[in-house]
């Protein structure tokens, strides 16, 4: 999602004072002229046996390349391997599942092109099986290039606590360069300039995030496991659209979803799989849901509902936000996940418990704890504010008072699938742990359900898509904070102005989550990081002090 109050998409934002990029740099031109290894190496999805590896080789056609996975980075003894075919047909991407490895087992792998060039030297690791003492995760989300750099990325390469990345969506943005943000940071272009609409486009945009040193970096250091949201194809999308889609004069949607999902497995170390899970040991079980294109319901919008009902005055929006609140809001058959992937995921979530694994992750995309506006949510806005912003966030207030959430592109907007999946996760006894993005704030959430703990949620912030502090600038975040808190009981943590990502420590008995924040994405630096967390207990289901 693009971070908005969900009334004028294109309302608020008018970040970044730091002046237009040199378009020179990387520049179209370095990227389509480029041969050999171009955009380094990247491994994903790995298992106990296994795992995928990826690169990028430019020839003159057809180029077989030659993998090699060692235990030791001299290569002095080559574990497993394989040869794959690096196409014009794909991009010149190439992937290659490498089975026949050892479990728990920290790997180097790299490519030889037929003349012997080589590329980077990657690092990666099978999954563990059996008990095991701890496991560190790295949760990821919504990184728009102008907008800063990705210092967030820099600073998971450097730890070594980490043995997974999980990128839960927005991985980059569509939109045409010099919106979102209309001032780009110098120094940090993007190809194409236009909307990402076509397969050429979608792939050049790859091509232009990928040249970044420190997102190439994350993906040289760790195995990733990843899924896109919205940006990947357009903002907001649904399964049968997407507001930043317009069909007069962008075709049809069905042919710009296939050119955004065939670049993103091209570009990506992902398998073919829509969903699929992961055995972490008997420490976790990690479910990786598909909640944006193939089955979500469209987003409903309760500004439209306020917009009509203001005509006959302010009596007349209370019922009939109540109205909507009560019919399309409540309805049992909306979803993001469609009643084949809902089936497969409760009886995962089962099984998993059945089969004595400790921790349930739910690693998805949008935020699942409900977030409701404080009532006081336009005095907020300082005297003198943008009176839009005031107007908006009155219309929030008001949606609030009725008891709806302001976030319909979120679970808020899907409650009953919501309940569907917290009762199915309550019923098996899970200790369910749900990863979220796409909000670009920092969320710490206890879950419930029929009036009982469910589990509990870390929703990431971005690595540098703006917060609510682009549209409330003059509002301490501390004091928005508290009044998000004091308005949602189940929200143990909120930030909503730093930039940043999440870690998870994973041990047999606590999941500790920290939020990271870097002190600046204006400048290349890790200077500064803060950190703040909270653990949960196994068997509670609510976090600890």
């Amino acid at each position: 999602m693009q971070m908005t109050l969900h009334l004028d998409r294109r309302l608020l934002l008018k970040a970044g004072a730091f002046g237009l990029a040199a378009l020179s740099t990387p520049g179209v031109a370095q990227i389509l002229t480029a041969r050999g290894f171009t955009h380094g190496v990247a491994s994903g999805e790995p298992a106990a046996n296994s795992v995928l590896l990826w690169t990028r080789y430019v020839g003159s056609g057809d180029t077989r390349l030659r993998c090699e996975v060692s235990a030791d980075e001299s290569f002095r003894k080559v574990a497993g391997g394989g040869e794959v075919i690096a196409s014009p047909a794909h991009d010149s991407c190439a992937k290659l599942m490498v089975s026949g490895l050892a479990p728990g087992q920290w790997y180097f792998y790299r490519f030889i092109a037929p003349d012997g060039t080589k590329s980077d030297v990657g690092h990666t690791r099978t999954l563990p099986v059996g008990e095991i003492d701890r496991f560190g995760i790295g949760l990821f989300s919504c990184s728009n290039m102008p907008f800063g750099w990705f210092n967030a990325y820099a600073h998971a390469a450097a730890r070594d606590d980490l043995d997974l990345i999980v990128h839960v969506g927005d991985y980059f943005y569509e939109y045409e360069y010099g919106h979102y943000p209309d001032n780009p940071m110098a120094g940090r272009p993007i190809e194409p300039q236009n909307e990402t609409v076509s397969l050429a486009d979608y792939r050049l945009r790859f091509a232009s995030y990928r040249l970044d040193p420190d997102l190439r970096r994350i993906h040289q250091r760790f195995p990733m496991i990843a899924q896109w949201d919205d940006h990947e194809f357009a903002n907001d999308t649904w399964k049968g659209g997407a507001e930043n889609h317009q069909p007069d004069k962008e075709g049809e949607w069905s042919i710009r979803r296939a050119a955004a999902e065939k670049a993103y497995r091209e570009w990506m170390p992902v398998s073919d799989a829509l969903y699929d899970s992961f055995q972490i040991g008997t420490l976790a079980k990690l479910f990786r849901p598909e909640t944006r294109v193939s089955a979500r319901m469209e987003q409903l919008d309760f500004g439209a509902v306020i917009a009509e009902a203001a005509k006959g005055g302010q009596a007349q929006v209370a019922k009939a936000l109540a109205q909507f609140r009560d019919g399309p809001w409540r309805a049992a058959d909306r979803t993001l996940l469609g009643a084949k992937q809902e089936a497969w995921l409760t009886q995962g979530l089962a099984d998993s418990v059945k089969s004595g694994t400790r921790w349930q992750i739910l690693a998805q995309q949008v935020v699942m704890g409900s977030l409701k506006a404080p009532p006081q949510m336009a005095d907020l806005v300082p005297s003198g504010g943008d009176p839009k912003v005031r107007q908006a966030l009155t219309a929030i207030a008001a949606a609030s008072q009725v008891g709806l959430p302001f976030n319909m592109d979120s679970w808020d907007g899907y409650p009953a699938a919501r309940e569907r999946l917290l009762r199915a996760a309550r019923q098996a006894d899970c200790n369910l742990v749900v990863l979220a993005g796409d909000s670009h704030n920092a969320w710490g959430s206890e879950l419930s359900v029929d009036g009982a703990p469910a589990g509990v949620e870390y929703a990431g912030h971005s690595v540098t898509s703006p917060g609510y502090e682009a549209y409330l600038p003059s509002l301490a975040p501390a004091d928005l904070a508290k009044a998000l808190r004091g308005a949602n009981p189940g929200l143990a943590y909120a930030d909503t102005s730093r930039r940043g990502y999440v870690s998870l420590h994973m041990t047999p008995e606590q999941v500790r989550g920290e939020w990271h924040f870097l002190s600046t994405i204006a400048q290349r630096t890790t200077a500064g990081t803060t950190s703040e967390g909270l653990s949960v207990k196994w068997n509670e289901r609510r976090f600890t002090a």
